[in-house]
Formats: structure tokens, C-alpha cells, sequence
């Protein structure tokens, strides 16, 4: 396991919150083009607030980081985001490796987490 996913994991455990950039307009989410997977998107999420705030720039400076507990992921995110095949990255940062997991292994370790706390 990679130390971005090790990190990540780690952090939402001990808070049970996500952390995903929401436009302050629309309430549109920042989704983009899979680093990893071919013909895919991606939604990044981060496990801190501020990891989040640090990605609010260029592109996505009309963005604001919003919470999503562990249960909502749960019970309305994975539903939704499944219909589109879509792919989770961990803690992206600027010119760092992007991490990410196809959203049915990304789940299943949100559901491991949530039976730990």
C-alpha cells in the first residue's frame, strides 16, 4: 500500500470525514480526466480540510472544500458515483503522485473504516 493511500486511510478513520471541492456557485464537484485510467474520471478527494484548500487554485480557485462524513459515502455517494464509473483520487497534490482507486475498492475500504470506529 502506498503511503498517500496509507495517510489517507489513517486520517479519515480518526475523523470519518471526506473532503471534496464543491463550486461555490452551482455546487457543481471538481471531477477531471483519470491520471490512471484509461477513458475514466476521476473525483479527488482529500482527508484534511486545509490538504483540500491547498488545491483551490487556477482551475479550481471558485472551488471550496466540503465535507462528506463516512456514512453519507456510504449510503448516497457510492450509488450515485457508481452509475458513473467513477474513480476516487487520494490527497492529490501539485506535481505529487496521483493516487487513485477504482470506486468499488476505494468503498469497501470507507466500509472497513466506519466498522473500526
Amino acid at each position: 500500500m502506498s503511503d498517500v493511500k496509507k495517510e489517507f486511510f489513517a486520517e479519515i478513520q480518526a475523523t470519518q470525514m471526506l473532503w471534496a471541492l464543491q463550486d461555490k456557485a452551482n455546487e457543481g464537484w471538481v471531477i477531471v480526466d483519470s491520471a490512471n485510467f484509461e477513458d475514466a474520471e476521476s473525483m479527488p478527494l482529500w482527508s484534511t480540510e486545509s490538504m483540500a484548500q491547498k488545491s483551490c487554485t487556477d482551475d479550481w480557485a471558485d472551488y471550496k472544500p466540503t465535507q462528506i462524513s463516512v456514512a453519507d459515502w456510504l449510503e448516497f455517494w457510492f450509488e450515485d458515483l457508481s452509475e458513473d464509473n467513477m474513480i476516487i483520487g487520494l490527497d492529490w497534490q501539485e506535481e505529487k503522485e496521483c493516487v487513485e482507486l477504482e470506486l468499488g475498492d476505494f468503498t469497501k475500504e470507507i466500509a472497513d473504516i466506519e466498522k473500526l470506529s
